[in-house]
């Protein structure tokens, strides 16, 4: 992977205590405007509270996936504003990171060069990971579960599926965000359909590469570290209850709006 980011730029590392669905994606947006705006880069790692389903942005979820049955299991839905497909988030470590973009070039190669750093922040955690080499064509965004198999770029371990990352472009700033599984709970999917959906092969989990579960804490550090390394100097904290790290209150109100959850 030869893609890279400019050495000058400036990191910041953000970690947030759990949320819900709305505030997560939310606040994901809003720091890729802030990322916009200062010209400086943002990693987040965060967590999910209630457990909640996240449909990609042109992702066709409305008659495919029953409200009635997420609701019933104490679930909530989101959708993200970036692409893919279905996520069950629960057990898992989620990264997101918000770039600022001055050219075309940085577009097309931020998604290289941010897998990277998330490979080798896994590397870190004692985790053999590798990108992914898909076995098919990319599926068009169907009701098809993220995990059912993996995209070019995404990472893998021992030939299964570990991270589903997803990218968005707004303006002068790219947000890519994913989920890299602690345990395997995506098989909860295939019952959440209107009608039933297929099963998702096992994907790869932390538990399976390291034997137990790590800690925000530590996947947050592995940030730190590889940054620290990349760029020869340390992420510069966010702090979690400043202004710059809450949800713009207008995307909060739009990730909250059932009909933007359910446009399509």
């Amino acid at each position: 992977m030869k893609a890279s980011l400019p050495a000058a730029l400036r990191w910041r590392l953000l970690q947030t205590p759990v949320a819900d669905g709305a505030t997560n994606m939310a606040l994901d947006h809003s720091l890729a405007r802030l990322a916009a705006a200062t010209g400086e880069a943002i990693v987040r790692v965060y967590g999910w509270q209630p457990a909640t389903v996240s449909f990609g942005r042109n992702q066709h979820a409305r008659g495919a996936y029953d409200p009635a049955r997420l609701a019933a299991r104490g679930l909530g839905v989101v959708r993200r504003p970036t692409g893919g497909r279905s996520i069950l988030h629960d057990r898992e470590l989620t990264y997101a990171v918000a770039l600022p973009l001055s050219t075309a070039t940085a577009a097309r190669d931020s998604y290289d060069a941010v897998t990277a750093l998330l490979l080798d922040a896994l590397r870190r955690l004692g985790v053999d990971a590798e990108r992914a080499e898909p076995r098919t064509r990319s599926r068009r965004p169907g009701p098809a579960p993220c995990f059912a198999e993996p995209a070019a770029g995404e990472v893998s371990w021992h030939g299964a599926k570990l991270a589903g990352s997803a990218q968005w472009v707004e303006g002068s700033a790219a947000l890519q965000h994913g989920s890299v599984l602690i345990d395997d709970d995506q098989q909860a999917l295939a019952g959440l359909g209107t009608e039933p959906l297929a099963p998702v092969p096992a994907p790869a989990t932390l538990r399976a590469a390291l034997g137990r579960a790590p800690e925000l804490a530590e996947f947050a550090a592995a940030w730190c570290d590889t940054l620290a390394v990349a760029t020869g100097e340390r992420p510069a904290p966010l702090d979690p209850e400043g202004p710059e790290a809450q949800p713009q209150p207008p995307l909060l109100r739009l990730y909250h709006d059932d009909e933007w959850t359910w446009r399509r």
